[in-house]
């Protein structure tokens, strides 16, 4: 498993889903592409993993990151449960998506109504969703296909949760680390404005 360094402390990887299904009907649930992305963050002893999925062969690079640290696992929504359980396991993770027992320099923004909590990290400006932005082939965002609500019993539409994802753009934003695409760690502030108009 490769890590991509981003900034000081932070990182992205990414895994092949086992659950993903080749060949999914355009803007379908299963409209998402294999691999799905992964963030580390280490700050001050705490090594913050959000929505983490592990390969087999993957323990190797966690283990140095984790190696001596206090580890605390993050899920932005259910879907991304993932390897939260193998992570808690392995190094003794918190789990805890409370305000209340967040680690320092982590936030999460609860998307009212859209079953999902992003996770902020100030210090780099770092913006990680779950399924509600999606990276594009272009190196964009867009919000994800209106088929992805359905799950929601109708607690949100298109255009309610675009009103709920333009709040983001109060925060200073520099780059958004989707789980599904390629991350945006330039312009990200206009390409969120972009996407969520």
């Amino acid at each position: 498993m490769e890590m991509q360094h981003l900034a000081r402390g932070l990182w992205r990887w990414t895994a092949p889903h086992p659950d993903w299904e080749p060949d999914p009907k355009q803007d379908s649930p299963d409209d998402w592409p294999e691999l799905v992305g992964s963030v580390a963050y280490d700050r001050d002893g705490t090594l913050v993993l959000v929505d983490p999925l592990v390969p087999a062969g993957g323990w190797r690079a966690l283990d140095r990151l984790a190696k001596g640290k206090i580890v605390h696992v993050l899920t932005t929504l259910a879907f991304h449960r993932r390897s939260r359980e193998a992570v808690r396991e392995r190094y003794g993770a918190e789990t805890s998506n409370a305000k209340a027992k967040l680690p320092d320099g982590v936030e999460t923004v609860e998307i009212r109504n859209a079953g999902e909590r992003m996770v902020w990290i100030p210090e780099h400006g770092a913006l990680v969703p779950g399924d509600r932005l999606l990276g594009t082939a272009r190196g964009g965002l867009r919000v994800c296909p209106d088929s992805w609500l359905g799950y929601l019993g109708g607690r949100t539409d298109p255009a309610r949760l675009r009103g709920e994802l333009r709040r983001l753009l109060d925060l200073p934003v520099r780059m958004v680390l989707v789980s599904h695409g390629e991350p945006v760690l330039r312009d990200a502030k206009r390409k969120l404005g972009r996407a969520v108009a």
